[in-house]
Parts: structure tokens; C-alpha cells; sequence
């Protein structure tokens, strides 16, 4: 795994043979992550293939088995979860409450990190909500009540929840589910226009080859492909990894999968 570094010499967030058990199977198998700063890495894969668990194993919610998560060369282990939170921003698949809330207050929790307990919110903070709002074009929303929004809207409104909370590091696990294809364009276009290193799971491999600058393939919670999307995403890796027979063609250097049918 080659080492990088930003302008500012941070090695940033990165995975060193890190292992995880579930029910007494393995999930992930020595898996090593180091995405460049300021890049979007695409973690590909089926179901079950440990996508899921990775993103939590980097964002501090899950310990790895063996192996070790750093953040800036520091165990992530170590670090205090508030210096954690300011830092690295997390987009699950799913998320809902029973608490009757607001688009508005979803979005204003990702400034937690950033203030003293019963602080009230700075002009900073709440700066940092609009700007959120505005980028994922929920300013209108903002008063809506959040069970009253499609699991699409609930999925655009934990976006700018994240971006509000104005991270380095941006986790998302597969955030265009649910959403509509002009949306799944505007949510990755917005994400990969950041100047944040992200991580981001996805089902879709003509989204990945799109949008992502390195990919990263699981089977089986071990890591049998990397690289840019032209090298990794090849007939015979879609083949061996999804059980698909596919056409690839690379129209201005981007690969383009083409599904003919399952190899059954």
C-alpha cells in the first residue's frame, strides 16, 4: 500500500490489513485502503462482500478484528470521538428516528462535533446549515417534517447533514439508493465536487466508472481488484466478481459496462 499526503503532510484515513468477524465468519480479510487526499474512491462489490463493513471499520463504529484503522497516522481507536466527528462525516444506507423533526434540524446535528455541550449554535454554525441546504437544493424543505419525505429526500437531507458538519473525509454507503436517476447524477456530481477525500459504496458500475478516480473490488471480504476504472472494471472481472456476462467499451476513457445476461 503506497503512503500519501496532502499539502499539509496529513496521511488522512487509512485501512492496514484490517480483519473482521460476524457470527463467527469472516466479513473482511486483510484489507488495506489509502485513498489519495482529496480523491473518491468506489468500493464495488455484491452484496455481502464487506462493502458496508469496511465504511463502519473507517468511520470508528466497528473495531477491525486485527489490522488497524488510522486517521493522520494515529489508531483511530485513540482518538477522541468528538476530534473523530469533526473530521470524518457518515452517510448510512438507511437512517429514520421516531423524534418528530425537521429537515432543518437533521441537518443542523452535523454541527454537534463542532460545539460545547448547551452552546447555542454561531453564526459559523449556522452559516455551515445553509450553505448545506443550498447545496443539495433542500432550502425550501428546510420546515418539513422529515416523516413526511420520501426515502429519496431522506437520503438528500443525511447529505447535507454531513456537509454541514464540514469534514475532510466523506463516508457514504450506496447514497443513491432510492433516488431517481437525475438525482443520482446531482447528488455524485455534488459529492465528487467537494475538496474532501471520500469513500463511497455503490452498486451501479457505470456510476463508479463515472464518477470515481480509484476502485476498489470485494469478494468475499477480500480486496481482488484496484485501480483506476478503465483497469479494474474489465469483462473478465465482472464475470468472475458479479456472475454477469457484460461488454465493456471506454467512450472517452471511461469504461461503460454493458449487462448480456447472467453466466447461469
Amino acid at each position: 500500500m503506497t503512503a500519501t499526503t496532502d499539502a499539509r503532510g496529513n496521511q488522512g484515513l487509512r485501512a492496514e490489513r484490517v480483519s473482521r468477524t460476524a457470527d463467527g465468519r469472516l466479513v473482511l480479510d486483510g484489507v488495506d485502503l489509502a485513498p489519495a487526499p482529496g480523491s473518491t474512491v468506489g468500493l464495488l462489490g455484491p452484496n455481502g462482500s464487506g462493502k458496508s463493513t469496511l465504511l463502519r471499520l473507517l468511520a470508528g463504529v466497528l473495531a477491525p478484528a486485527s489490522g488497524v484503522v488510522t486517521l493522520d497516522g494515529d489508531p483511530l481507536a485513540g482518538l477522541n470521538r468528538r476530534d473523530v466527528a469533526r473530521r470524518i462525516a457518515v452517510v448510512e444506507q438507511q437512517a429514520d428516528t421516531q423524534v418528530e423533526l425537521t429537515v432543518l434540524d437533521v441537518v443542523r446535528l452535523g454541527r454537534v462535533p463542532h460545539r460545547r455541550a448547551w452552546t447555542p449554535a454561531s453564526a459559523h454554525d449556522e452559516r455551515a446549515v445553509q450553505e448545506a441546504l443550498e447545496r443539495t437544493g433542500l432550502t425550501d424543505r428546510a420546515r418539513q417534517s422529515w416523516h413526511t419525505l420520501s426515502g429519496g429526500e431522506r437520503q438528500r437531507v443525511q447529505i447535507a447533514r454531513a456537509l454541514a458538519q464540514e469534514p475532510r473525509e466523506l463516508l457514504l454507503d450506496e447514497p443513491t439508493n432510492h433516488l431517481d436517476i437525475q438525482h443520482q447524477l446531482e447528488l455524485l456530481n455534488l459529492v465528487t465536487d467537494l475538496p474532501v477525500t471520500t469513500v463511497i459504496a455503490l452498486h451501479d458500475l457505470n456510476l463508479a466508472a463515472l464518477y470515481c478516480d480509484e476502485l476498489v473490488v470485494l469478494r468475499a471480504g477480500r480486496v481482488v481488484a484496484r485501480g483506476e476504472p478503465r483497469e479494474v472494471l474489465t469483462e473478465e472481472l465482472i464475470a468472475e466478481v458479479y456472475g454477469v456476462r457484460a461488454t465493456v467499451t471506454c467512450p472517452e476513457g471511461r469504461p461503460h459496462v454493458r449487462y448480456l445476461g447472467t453466466l447461469s
